[in-house]
């Protein structure tokens, strides 16, 4: 099924559809831009720039259908997305086809990225117990206090490239069981993936208009941020643009959660299991070629754990470097030639700010793919905080080294990076991990674990200079963030009842 709907949304112009009122429709633009495949910067598509009409159709269609789809037992949304991740667990594969054709990751990362999405999409079918309100009797005499929330309205997501399931997936399906309605941008340069999991959602019995989808650029997210009908914004993607859009869509009076970018730190103590710490950084730095907001971009080395630079620098060597489709490949290409050229030019400028080029990717050789966007796996080494390749997020398969004598210095830098997504820290002593958790300032912690991102029962907590907002998102934050609570207290005196004991005898109609 996701095969024939990918060609008909992709081959046919080749142009990439809207989705507006249960419809996929071709845009009557004149602005469209070019899909790339990263292994080989051949195009493959087309997506438009949606027009001003077109836009407000889209979010017009969601606010005609949020009344019914609002009052749609909460029984009935849950049967939607019961059905929903079945058909999703059902063309994964497809799925992952569509996201290494345009996002350029391996296969299995795809996947990866598919799975990860699909668990948040099962955790909404808990919604029956994850939308119960509470209650407080008797809080006087005769009187009650109870609360339960509410959808509150037009919702809106504007999605990033890296992940072109998982984080759609964190979007539309939690803001839509709590009985949003959803207007969906999602990355211009990636939006197969999800024109298929919009037809998937159609298929698992949606009502026409309650999820619409846009593409475009500044105007479109211009568009999302003004537009009074909705009422909240989920954002995935750069510092600039999620500091743009929450400062604009917080003063337009919206809900905004933005998770923005990352400088995340793996501190090495030298008790560490030195054998699976060497192959958990190797695979948390380089794996999607280091275009994770999670990517363990950066590795301190406490004391005698810095002579484990050249065992890592042979286990990165070994990763294979090739197209994402190909047999046994570790990391794929960049998403494009100027996503390359930065990451070079970040590279090059540790060199020149006196930083040691352990392990140099930039001129790495694909067969067959010489057009694509690839650098193999790089690692620099006495790198200071001052590093332009420290200061800024690389996002590429890059990993800097910098080292600390203790574990009170290797915290100290890690607060004092403004960034606060994730960190981890690898050690067999529980004290030491125990002190690490507690002191940095950090909002989602590993221990042996190189990517500690929540699983959907828990929230993504990213902290500081990563996100702003109030609530972040899936899991009880996530909830709270598509609701609004409403508050009822209510006093039914005994004494104000009309009638205290049965009436038995026959009635005398006024008598």
């Amino acid at each position: 099924m996701a095969t024939t709907v990918m060609r008909s949304l992709l081959k046919k112009g080749p142009t990439t559809k809207l989705f507006i009122n249960g419809k996929f429709v071709e845009s009557k633009t004149s602005e469209w831009l070019d899909i790339h495949n990263p292994a080989t910067n051949e195009v493959i598509a087309r997506v438009p720039k949606a027009t001003q009409e077109e836009m407000l159709a889209a979010v017009d269609s969601c606010s005609q259908s949020y009344h019914s789809w609002s009052e749609t037992s909460i029984l009935a949304r849950q049967q939607i997305f019961l059905r929903y991740q079945q058909l999703i667990k059902d063309n994964i594969k497809e799925l992952a086809k569509s996201i290494t054709l345009e996002q350029g990751k391996t296969l299995a990362d795809a996947e990866g990225d598919v799975f990860r999405g699909l668990q948040v999409v099962e955790h909404t079918c808990s919604i029956t117990s994850l939308m119960l309100g509470e209650t407080l009797p008797s809080i006087t005499k005769d009187m009650d206090t109870y609360t339960y929330r509410l959808p509150i309205g037009v919702c809106a997501g504007i999605a990033p490239f890296n992940f072109p399931a998982m984080i759609p997936l964190w979007m539309f399906p939690m803001g839509m069981v709590c009985g949003n309605t959803y207007l969906l941008k999602p990355s211009e340069r990636v939006p197969a993936c999800t024109m298929l999991l919009a037809k998937m959602l159609q298929d698992a019995g949606m009502p026409d208009g309650t999820l619409n989808i846009i593409h475009g650029q500044h105007d479109a997210v211009n568009f999302i941020c003004d537009h009074p009908a909705i009422k909240a914004i989920s954002f995935v993607g750069s510092n600039q643009a999620g500091e743009y859009i929450y400062e604009r869509g917080s003063k337009n009076g919206k809900r905004v959660q933005s998770n923005m970018g990352a400088k995340n730190h793996g501190v090495v103590m030298p008790d560490a299991n030195k054998e699976t710490t060497l192959n958990q950084l190797v695979g948390a730095a380089f794996g999607a070629a280091g275009q994770r907001c999670m990517a363990l971009s950066t590795a301190i080395l406490v004391g005698e754990a810095r002579s484990w630079l050249p065992e890592l620098v042979d286990r990165a060597k070994a990763l294979r470097v090739n197209a994402g489709d190909q047999a046994g490949v570790d990391v794929g290409p960049l998403i494009s030639p100027q996503a390359k050229e930065r990451v070079n030019s970040l590279i090059q400028s540790g060199v020149d700010e006196g930083a040691q080029l352990l392990l140099d990717g930039r001129n790495v050789k694909v067969q067959g793919y010489e057009n694509g966007n690839f650098v193999g796996p790089t690692i620099i080494c006495n790198v200071t905080p001052q590093m332009k390749c420290y200061t800024e997020e690389i996002f590429g398969p890059v990993l800097v080294v910098l080292e600390a004598e203790s574990l009170d210095d290797a915290i100290s830098l890690v607060n004092n990076n403004p960034y606060g997504n994730g960190t981890a820290i690898f050690t067999t002593n529980g004290a030491t991990a125990r002190k690490y958790t507690h002191k940095v300032d950090v909002g989602q912690i590993g221990v042996n674990v190189p990517i500690p991102v929540p699983l959907p029962m828990f929230s993504f907590t990213g902290s500081r200079g990563s996100f702003r907002g109030d609530t972040n998102f899936y899991g009880k934050q996530g909830i709270q963030f598509y609701t609004q609570i409403k508050t009822v207290t209510s006093q039914w005196k005994a004494e104000d009842s009309t009638v205290k004991t049965p009436a038995v005898s026959m009635p005398t109609m006024g008598r």
